[in-house]
Formats: C-alpha cells, structure tokens, sequence
C-alpha cells in the first residue's frame, strides 16, 4: 500500500524516534509499503517519521545509482533501530534533497564511511562499514529517525535562502509528485 510522506512541518519529521520491537505488529507488512511508498515516489530512503511513524527503522534503495555509484548496486536494505558507531575522518560534500522538503536541495556535509549496527526485518544483527553515497543515503535517513532533517545541516546563510521555502512547504503550499500529508 502507498503511504502518504509526511511534509515538513508535520511534528513527527522533528522528534527523536522509538526503539522498534521485535513483536511490533506487522512490521513486515509496513516495511513493504515503505519500500511500495518509496518506490512510487522515486527515492533512494524512507524514513518512518516520514509516513507518520515514530519509530527507528528506515528502508533504502540505491539499486538504480549503482552506474555512477557501484557500492550501491545491492542497496536496498530495511534499516531497524540503526546506529552509527564510528565515523570516518575525511568529509565529503554533496547536493541532497529529500522527500519531505520537495523543491529543496542544498550541499550537506558527511562523513565518507561509517560504521553501523542494526538489525534487518528478520531481526538479525548485523555491523557493517558503508562509504561513500551509500554511507550519505544512511546518514540522511538516520538524521530522520533522530528528529533532523538535512536543512539542519548547512550553513545558517543558506537556511536563510531556504527559509521561505521551508516556510511554504510547511504551509502547505507547495506540490509533490507523490501522496503527501500537507498541513493545514
């Protein structure tokens, strides 16, 4: 099922997120519409604070970057109560946008590689290291399950530049080519 993405402005896109248990009702079925949803919006990651649930889990696809970007080619992974456990060194500056800020992209700062621990929607554990835009793809949706969005991230001159779009989107007057949940 296509779930509506949660705009900004919508409070959920700003609050920390709770563990996901592992009897949590139906959670395959709503990793499913998650990977539907984000499929249908033609994304790279879905965040669940981003359908209106606050909840650590997220889901990726990098699968169609994998020509420009080959660490992506078997990225498409469900993400449960993820963490960042170490972060490289080196940064890399790169344009992001996101599904919640339609009309929005700016260049954001990350780490190259990070290593992360989490669990899959089988429930088992797993630590990897990621690097490059398969490592931003997690970073940008783990922002959303800490209350963050990437806007948070760039420099106070350019929220300036984007305030009013930020503004209208919160609004809700703006459009998207995917089902939405607009404020008021």
């Amino acid at each position: 099922m296509i779930l509506p993405i949660y705009l900004y402005g919508q409070p959920v896109l700003r609050k920390e997120c709770a563990e996901v248990a592992k009897d949590y009702p139906e959670l395959k079925q709503l990793i499913a519409d998650m990977f539907e949803t984000l499929t249908q919006a033609d994304g790279c990651g879905l965040a669940a604070p981003q359908i209106g649930k606050s909840l650590r889990l997220f889901v990726v696809d990098g699968t169609e970057l994998a020509e420009d970007y080959p660490e992506c080619a078997s990225f498409k992974k469900a993400f449960i109560n993820p963490e960042i456990l170490e972060e490289s060194e080196d940064d890399i500056v790169y344009s992001e946008g996101c599904l919640s800020l339609p009309g929005i992209s700016e260049n954001v700062i990350r780490p190259v590689k990070v290593k992360i621990h989490y669990f899959d929607e089988d429930f088992q554990e797993h630590e990897e290291w990621l690097d490059g835009f398969s490592s931003r793809i997690f970073q940008h949706e783990y922002d959303h399950i800490e209350g963050n969005v990437f806007t948070d991230r760039i420099s106070p001159i350019r929220r300036q530049f984007v305030k009013t779009k930020l503004m209208n989107i919160a609004k809700g007057k703006t459009t998207a080519r995917y089902k939405c949940k607009r404020n008021a």
